[in-house]
């Protein structure tokens, strides 16, 4: 390799085991690839520049605003309180209810550490109440926190969608499924878990509360309705979609539920828009790597590398699962997702895999990452939450990592569990 590849890959590694944050990891070793190269340095902002460049990306600071709005309105305790009234009677009936009020959360956010400090917040404390221990209460809740990376909208399928020039409804649709399989899979772990233990039940909710808890609920319900309805309906776009979830939060927060007042708006905007000025330039600084990446032919080399170590193609999907993981849990996802598209398409293209199917593996991958040590967001989140060191929640995870792990073998070796909704919806 030459010394810029070395640079793009042994220098960036080398980097992060400094402790040097991974924006600037990337940045500085783009820099001095782009000396080595001798290419002028205006070529290193016009490719900044143009990674944002995409209307698709559009959708993303609208729906870090929507999900802040619905989360500060009100929304999501509404949510929280359709979820028990449902489940709370069974056997770790309250733990099912951080799974299913994770799952109508992650439908309004697209955020994994934004549904875990949502969910955790409120379910940490109370499970704690009801004889769960703090260590699984916090665990779950970190584990629960990145279906919002899986169940639509997904700020990660957006970009994956912009990488792969796929369609992002299609690529939405393909996380449903494994979304929703998996949040039964972590409802059947508290259920075991809880009767291991010995949780006591909670009474049954009445049809009267049910039904009370639904209409009141009635606005928080119908916001992913409108919003993933008007998707799959064709009525919208994605990007479309995210500013109508900023109108319905801002009526519902403002009128409906009355949990925002007009002076907290200024706030509100402010720190949805750190959220995407974070997220933006995370996805303009790797842009530039990964052009560097594929100038330098860098994919092609690391795809004849895997490729040389095995023909079988279980073998490969193994290996690239296991590698996927390794960097979820050490890198940004949306970074990782953007310096490795070449890369990623390329050994996708070699398998044989729908860009569709091959989204979902990815995705689900880092999602994974946002909760598995040393830097999973996720875990910092709750760690913050309930005051346990990540070490403490990092060991009850391991059901629920196995569940993960699960769903991983499942999309990865069963095209239909992430292609059929999309061919039968969109076609």
């Amino acid at each position: 390799m030459s010394e810029a590849s070395w640079v793009l890959t042994a220098g960036f590694l080398f980097l992060l085991l400094l402790g040097v944050p991974i924006v600037f990891a990337i940045g500085i070793s783009s820099v001095v690839a782009f000396w080595l190269l001798n290419i002028d340095v205006v070529v290193l902002a016009q490719r900044v520049i143009a990674g944002t460049q995409s209307f698709p990306l559009l959708a993303i600071p609208g729906f870090i605003l929507a999900g802040d709005l619905m989360s500060a309105g009100g929304l999501s305790s509404k949510l929280m309180q359709v979820a028990d009234r449902m489940v709370r009677h069974i056997s770790g009936g309250l733990g099912m209810v951080s799974v299913l009020s994770s799952m109508f959360f992650a439908c309004l956010t697209g955020s994994a550490p934004a549904t875990t400090a949502t969910v955790g917040s409120i379910m940490i404390p109370e499970m704690e109440k009801r004889g769960y221990t703090k260590r699984f209460a916090s665990a779950l809740a970190v584990s629960v926190g990145p279906l919002g990376q899986i169940i639509p909208p997904s700020i990660p399928f957006i970009v994956w969608g912009v990488i792969a020039e796929q369609s992002i409804t299609k690529l939405f649709l393909s996380g449903v499924v494994p979304g929703v399989l998996d949040g039964i899979a972590y409802m059947c772990v508290c259920y075991i878990l809880a009767k291991r233990v010995g949780i006591a039940r909670m009474p049954r909710a009445t049809f009267r509360e049910f039904l009370r808890a639904v209409y009141e609920g009635k606005w928080a319900l119908v916001a992913p309705v409108i919003i993933l309805g008007g998707i799959y309906g064709g009525i919208f776009t994605p990007t479309e979609a995210s500013v109508v979830g900023v109108a319905y939060g801002l009526v519902a927060g403002l009128f409906i539920y009355r949990g925002i007042k007009f002076q907290d708006l200024a706030a509100l905007f402010l720190r949805s828009m750190r959220t995407t000025a974070v997220v933006m330039f995370i996805i303009s600084v790797a842009s530039a790597f990964g052009w560097l990446l594929a100038y330098e032919q860098v994919p092609d080399k690391i795809v004849s590398m895997l490729v040389s170590v095995s023909e079988n193609k279980i073998v490969i999907l193994l290996l690239l699962n296991l590698t996927l993981l390794v960097i979820g849990a050490v890198m940004d996802n949306l970074a990782a997702m953007i310096i490795l598209g070449g890369l990623l398409m390329k050994l996708g293209s070699h398998l044989g895999l729908d860009p569709i199917q091959l989204g979902p593996i990815i995705v689900i991958n880092f999602a994974v990452g946002m909760e598995t040590p040393p830097l999973g967001y996720s875990l910092f989140v709750g760690s913050a939450i309930s005051g346990l060191s990540i070490e403490e929640i990092a060991k009850g995870m391991l059901p629920f990592f196995l569940v993960d792990v699960g769903m991983l073998m499942l999309v990865t070796f069963v095209p239909w569990a992430t292609l059929w909704l999309p061919n039968l919806i969109v076609g």
